[in-house]
Formats: structure tokens, sequence, C-alpha cells
């Protein structure tokens, strides 16, 4: 096999003497061989993934839509409810579109808007208001730039819509009670209890070890694989095992979450101050309130804490409903802590995404590890998970030279770089509030190693939690309400700092729409535009600029509505549902001009010869279209996967095409995880079949990975 992925696959490939079909049938039984063999007894499956979170429940779900088979390991007996992760973001929401209706189910089970859409900094949840910002905007519920908006909804209740959508493609979830040890067959199944803890290379794939409880006895069950998907969160066991390294910034900040629930507390913000987050600053604690279901009374407190003065074993359930009650400013009657758990902030990114010759591929968390600050973390992973599924599919299925997996790294990992410094910015920018009000974090840091160098070897933890906590509360004093009022020129200052920080947009932001629909992929699985031309690189981070609609290489295909022009549907869809959901499947997007035609007739046959299932869309001006749409059946015959629309563009833009800022003449092959692969003009290619056959060959690594 790495003689065949390696050179001898690109000589095998530029070979014109062997014509694409046989190239096909020979690359077949190469992917099938990775599910064979190798492994002894052990049963055999195209894909592991490890990690049944939301990524690799996307992954499974995705993978098996597609037809690849394969398996779960979850090393958790249970799903967990403790809601982490809660923000949606817009590219995210449209990749659920897809999901067999899952955005939609998304849309209706979160809460209503207005009771998410603000940030709220105050002195207690019942006290000051310091301020607020709001971060919907009418575009958001117009649906200008994207089909659909962005949500707020925890992930265990993702994860439970997730679970239902397997269901409905055959997924079952096992426990290791309903297994035997010698069962072979376990595709379609998470198997529940099972922690990878073992790799170890074959010839033909991956021999993975499972260890799991059985009876009170630990066992390991075997499998063979070709592919093995690290899916399993910040602390990767299958990114340790493959001695892959990640590299950035360590433990910014130590937390301590508290789940908890208070119908009545719920009840009050609802009517009173509803919002998202909460950012509390008072002389007896501080910390942040995320507002998980309002409805409900469903929250998460985080709350920093200093080892190893602090330990995370000082937070008990009475020692949290305190914290709580001196952040609420009253007490609810009916808390609930439910669970408490410790966490530490990291922002790295894995050094590779592609390890043990092409075997183990790392994807969300297990690849990167970002601030919470903007919600990027399972976001970028689903987002990752998107990215990878149709290569796979198209590899399986011979279609793709197995170098493709290269470019998953190629296109991802510059995402991933990119979205760390981005949360790093919104995190320092969310530093900024409480420094604003005398509570700089880092002279809490700074005292903090203080303790440690000076007193830590000198005198017992106790008595240094006591000096460390003494500073603190001293430090908190600055937000008293002798000192943080409008009388005292002092607190008048800060206050009117603070309004101009958040006024400005410089404060925590929760929406980034230029790079959450905005990221482009320079290099991959794609035909590169001329460098001269291509888009420079952003140099500030942090960016509150709006989303521009463009359809250069590498970008997501912009959002319009359409209207199918057929006498049986004349539906209005957008753009984007051009490209499906259920199948790996290209999409040629075009004007209805004679030149434009004829290329797209040369796409729609190369496409064929190597089995790429391919369709045309032609975009007819909107008003322009009477009979005139039936020149679509003879200009593209004896094709008939295409379909016609008209464009509906909003103003101030006249057309689709201006709306992308480019020419009407433009031909645009868009791949199936919705980005555009390739792009150019009928009279810039002068041989349409070998051009068309060079640029397939790129996009699927027929010529060696384009890294």
């Amino acid at each position: 096999m790495p003689s065949i992925a390696g050179g001898g696959w690109r000589l095998f490939c530029a070979s014109r003497g062997i014509t694409w079909l046989r190239r096909r049938n020979l690359q077949r039984p190469l992917f099938s061989s990775l599910a064979g063999g190798g492994g002894g007894d052990a049963p055999h499956l195209p894909v592991v993934i490890v990690g049944a979170g939301p990524v690799g429940l996307v992954l499974s779900f995705l993978l098996t839509k597609f037809g690849i088979k394969c398996t779960v390991l979850e090393k958790s007996m249970e799903f967990t409810r403790h809601p982490r992760a809660h923000f949606i973001n817009n590219r995210t929401m449209e990749i659920f579109r897809k999901f067999d209706g899952l955005a939609g189910d998304i849309e209706r089970a979160q809460p209503p808007v207005d009771l998410w859409r603000k940030f709220v900094y105050c002195t207690s949840l019942s006290g000051s208001i310091l301020g607020s910002v709001d971060h919907m905007k009418q575009e958001d519920f117009d649906k200008v730039i994207s089909p659909i908006s962005v949500a707020h909804f925890s992930q265990y209740k993702l994860v439970d819509l997730l679970l239902k959508k397997m269901d409905g493609v055959g997924f079952q979830t096992c426990y290791p009670d309903e297994l035997g040890a010698q069962d072979l067959l376990l595709e379609n199944k998470i198997l529940m209890g099972h922690e990878c803890s073992s790799i170890q290379m074959t010839d033909e794939g991956i021999l993975v070890g499972a260890s799991y409880n059985n009876k009170g006895r630990m066992q390991e069950r075997k499998l063979h694989c070709g592919l093995l998907l690290g899916a399993d969160g910040a602390r990767s066991k299958v990114r340790e095992l493959a001695g892959i390294s990640m590299k950035g910034e360590r433990d910014l900040q130590k937390l301590v979450s508290v789940h908890f629930v208070s119908r009545a507390l719920g009840k009050y913000l609802s009517s009173e101050r509803p919002g998202m987050l909460f950012f509390i600053f008072n002389p007896d604690a501080i910390g942040v309130l995320v507002a998980h279901d309002l409805e409900h009374g469903e929250f998460v407190l985080q709350v920093p804490f200093y080892p190893p003065q602090q330990m995370f074993e000082d937070f008990s359930k009475k020692v949290c409903e305190q914290i709580i009650v001196k952040l609420v400013g009253w007490e609810p009657a009916d808390i609930q802590v439910l669970d408490i758990k410790p966490w530490a902030m990291h922002a790295e990114v894995a050094e590779k995404y592609v390890g043990c010759d092409n075997r183990v591929i790392l994807v969300g968390d297990a690849a990167h590890r970002f601030p919470p600050a903007g919600g990027f973390g399972m976001n970028t992973g689903v987002q990752d998970a998107h990215n990878l599924a149709w290569k796979l599919c198209l590899l399986q299925n011979g279609i793709a030279a197995p170098s493709i997996i290269q470019t998953y790294e190629s296109e991802r990992k510059p995402v991933a770089i990119f979205n760390t410094e981005l949360s790093l910015e919104n995190f320092k920018a969310a530093m900024s509030i409480p420094a604003t009000l005398g509570l700089d974090p880092t002279i809490a840091n700074s005292v903090h190693r203080v303790i440690n160098s000076i007193l830590a070897p000198v005198i017992p933890r106790n008595l240094q939690k006591v000096v460390l906590e003494g500073l603190f509360s001293i430090g908190r004093t600055q937000v008293s309400d002798y000192i943080l009022s409008e009388k005292n020129p002092l607190g008048s200052s800060r206050l009117a700092k603070l309004r101009s920080i958040l006024d400005e947009g410089k404060s925590l932001q929760l929406q980034f729409p230029a790079e959450d629909l905005g990221f482009r992929y320079e290099k991959g699985a794609l035909v590169a535009e001329d460098t001269h031309q291509a888009e420079k690189p952003r140099h500030s981070k942090r960016s509150s600029g709006q989303y521009i609609p463009s359809a250069k290489v590498g970008l997501r295909l912009p959002h319009m509505p359409v209207r199918a022009l057929s006498a049986l549907n004349e539906s209005v869809f957008s753009t984007m549902d051009l490209v499906s959901g259920d199948k790996v499947e290209f999409v040629i997007i075009i004007a209805p001009l004679e030149e434009s035609y004829k290329l797209a007739r040369a796409m729609l046959r190369i496409a064929d010869e190597i089995e790429v299932s391919a369709k045309v869309c032609v975009m007819w001006p909107q008003g322009s279209v009477g009979g005139e749409v039936k020149g679509s059946i003879s200009e593209l015959a004896p094709w008939t996967n295409y379909v016609d629309v008209e464009e509906m563009p909003r103003a101030p833009v006249n057309s689709w095409w201006e709306m992308c800022q480019v020419s009407n003449k433009s031909v645009i092959l868009v791949r199936p995880d919705e980005h555009i692969a390739w792009r150019t003009e009928p009279d810039m290619v002068s041989d349409a079949h070998s051009e068309v056959r060079t640029v397939f060959s790129q996009i699927l690594s027929l010529n060696g990975p384009q890294v």
C-alpha cells in the first residue's frame, strides 16, 4: 500500500495510456483491502471512529449516509448531561440543514432568541447592570448572508438529536453486556464503555484495542480498520497513541464549571434581564453565568480557581451553592447543583492532523483546543468532519487517491490556527472588562505566581490559601458600591470606559460573520487561483467586519434565494441547496451562455468517465425567463442532470454574479462540502476536455497531494 500511496500512485495516474475506468477498477480493491486482513480474527471495518461527542456523531452520520461502514468507540457508559458547548454558528447550522432536518429541530427546540441575544455585565444578577451587548442584527433574522441563523442549544441536547438521526440511518447504541467477546458484527454501532487503549500498524491498516469492563473484569476487544478517526476530545487518547503533539499555549486559566438548575432564577431573569452570558463582579464573588435555558432554569457557572492553594476538591456542592447565592444577590429556594467539573483553558493545535502512514486522522478537539470565547471549538470540529467525510467517500469508492487525506490537513489546520488566535484575542477582549473595573486578571495571576514562588516552599497549603483568598478579597473591593459609583470620580471614570468598550464592540463578541462564513482554503482539494489575484491574508485576527460574498476559489458558495424553473417545481430555495446533502456530488454553476453550456458539457462528460456524480445549475437572470429556459434541454443533451433556476437578488445587487464579484461568463465548480473548487471562463480554456480532466485530477489528488 505505501508504494501505491506514494510515487507509484502518481506514476500510475500520470500514465495517459491507462483509461480512467481501468484506473478506477484497479483502485477500488486497494481501498477495500484496508478493511480486511492483518487483524487476525478481529472484525474488519473501513473506519473506526473514537469519540461519540457531537463531532464523532456528525462524522459517523455523514459516512453512513455516504455508504461507508464504520463503528464508534465511546469510553463513557452514558452520554454526559453537562451542557458544555451551546453556541452553534452560521456555518455549522448550514451544515445541519442537510442532516435530515436537524437544523429545523434545533430551531424549534432552542429557547426564544430574545432570551439569549445579549451579554449582561452586572454587580449581581439582581444588582446594578453595568452594561449589555446585543449580539443579534436584523440581517440575522432576514437571512441575508445565510439561509439560516445562529442557534443557542446545549451540547447534550444536540447529542440527543444527533442520536435520533443516527437511528434513522440504522445506527445502534450498544453496551458491553449486549455484545459477545467475539462479536464480529460491529458496523453501524456505537460501542459504549469502550476506550481506545492501543493501536498497532499492520500491513493493511490498524489493529485497534478497545478496553471495556465486563462484569467487573477489564477485557479488550480487537478491531481492525483501514482508518482510525480520533474525535475523542481535548485529551485525545488517539492523539497520544499516534504520538502527535500539540503546539500553542497551555493552562491559560483553570476553572470550575458548576451545572445547576433553578426555575425561580430562570423565571426572574426571563422577565427582568434576559441574556446568554452574565459577567458578575462584586466584593463577595466573581463569575460568569451561562444561561443555557432560562425557560427551564438551566445554568452553568464558571468560576476561576488557583491551584495548589485552591483545589477542585474544595468546591463541594455546598460551597458552589454559596457562590451562586453571592452572585445572584438573593437565595433562590430551588437551587439544585447537578454536576461540578474542573477544566483548563488551552490554545493549541496539533502539529499534524494525519499520522501513522495516513491511517490515523484527528478531528475536532483532538486536533485543536481553543479558549471558549466565541464558541469556535465544537463549530470548528463539525466543519472538520464535513470537510473530511466526502473525501473519504471518494477514496473508498476508488475515485480519489489516498493522498486526498492530506488535503484535509492542508485545508483545516490553517483554519484551526486562525481560530485559535481569534479565540485568544476575543478572550483578551473579555478580560478587558474586569481590568477596566480594577480587577485586572494579570495582577491576580502575578499574585498567584508570587505566592507559589515565595510562600509555597515555606508555609502550609491551608495558610497559603488564606493569604491568596485574603488578597483576592481586598482586590474585589474595587467593585464595591462605594468605589463603583457615578458619585465616585474613580468609579465614574471606570464606568465611562466600560461603556465605551461595549459601545465600540471591543468586548467579548459572539458572532464573527467574516470569519465564520468567509474562511478560505488556499490549497488542498481545489485548483488555486493565480497567486497575484489571490486575496491577501488578514492581519487583524479579531474582526467585527461584515461577511462579503465572493466566488473566489476556496470560499464557501455564497447564499442567494433562487426559484426553480420547472413545470413540476417552482419552489424558492438557497443556492447552497444546489449541493446535495444526501450524496457526494459536484455542482457546476453557469449562466445560460453558449460557451458556458459547451464547457459544462465537457465537465459532465469527464465526470461520467471518472464516475464522479455531478450536475449543472443554469442561473437565469431575474425576469428574463420565458420559453428560453427550454434551451437548456438541447444545450446540455444528452445529459439530464441539470437544474434551471432564476436569481432572486436583494437590492442593491442586480444578480448572483454581481454579488459574487465575478462575470456571468464564469463557470464555477462547487465541491460536495459547498466550497468552490475551480473557477474559469470559457475563453480562457483552449482544450476543454484536457483542462477539465486536469482539474478533476488535482481536486481528487490523482497527481499527488496539493499541500
